[in-house]
């Protein structure tokens, strides 16, 4: 949720190449990442590329999203490619295809429960590696700002200070969350048939992002709204 894969696709765009997606899942096959056999109307067996290998033959250039959420047997499929030998091979189909020589490759990785630990021999062909952190507050405000071009500053105010001490505490709620419980949170106030002093109030407001919080993400994210509202009864 901090925009590894928006980045990534400026930048493959920045080259001024075809940019080709591919997500990984758990249940990716090493198929997948090349080629599937589909069976055609007239009975016979065609072989899909995917786009992986669609990059790799017009020279663009590939991302695999969350590359972690593959197995180590998928990530061996493309072993061959990442390294000076530049290409895969289907066992499927029985052929080898060749990278083009402007063909780039880039993934992007989560680090949490729900992926698998990079092999070494992938992990060292997959360089440069670039961390990307949650953003600054001003940055944060500026992406919420962009992406709910109708809601009140009031609302994006109270979202980005749940985001910011929710990173502070290594939380990890991203501004992708944040957005994510503001629509909800407009909605409801918008939903409301009272007087626009009640629907911008700042209580109802919190406490519709807290009921937003706890729907969308967890119970544990309604804390860091319950601390701005006892902050603001403390200084009523």
């Amino acid at each position: 949720g901090v925009g590894k894969t928006t980045l990534a696709y400026h930048a493959g765009r920045s080259l001024n190449k075809p940019v080709y997606l591919f997500q990984a899942t758990m249940d990716t096959r090493p198929e997948d990442l090349i080629v599937t056999p589909v069976i055609s109307e007239g009975g016979k067996i065609k072989y899909m590329a995917s786009s992986i290998v669609s990059a790799m033959i017009k020279g663009g250039v590939a991302i695999i999203d969350e590359g972690n959420r593959m197995s180590e047997k998928s990530w061996a499929s493309l072993a061959p490619l990442l390294d000076n030998r530049r290409y895969v091979e289907s066992v499927v189909a029985g052929i080898k295809i060749k990278a083009h020589p402007e063909f780039r490759l880039c993934t992007t990785m989560n680090d949490d429960a729900s992926t698998f630990e990079l092999p070494e021999y992938i992990h060292s062909r997959l360089q440069p590696q670039i961390y990307i952190d949650f953003p600054e507050r001003e940055e944060e405000l500026l992406i919420l700002s962009k992406n709910l071009p109708f809601a009140d500053d009031e609302i994006l105010e109270y979202v980005v200070e749940f985001l910011q001490a929710a990173h502070d505490a290594d939380e990890r709620y991203s501004v992708r969350d944040g957005i994510n419980i503001a629509r909800y949170a407009m909605k409801r106030v918008a939903s409301l048939n009272q007087p626009k002093e009640v629907r911008e109030n700042g209580v109802v407001i919190l406490n519709y992002l807290k009921e937003a919080a706890s729907l969308i993400l967890d119970e544990g994210a309604t804390t860091y709204f319950n601390e701005i509202l006892d902050e603001m009864s403390d200084e009523q």
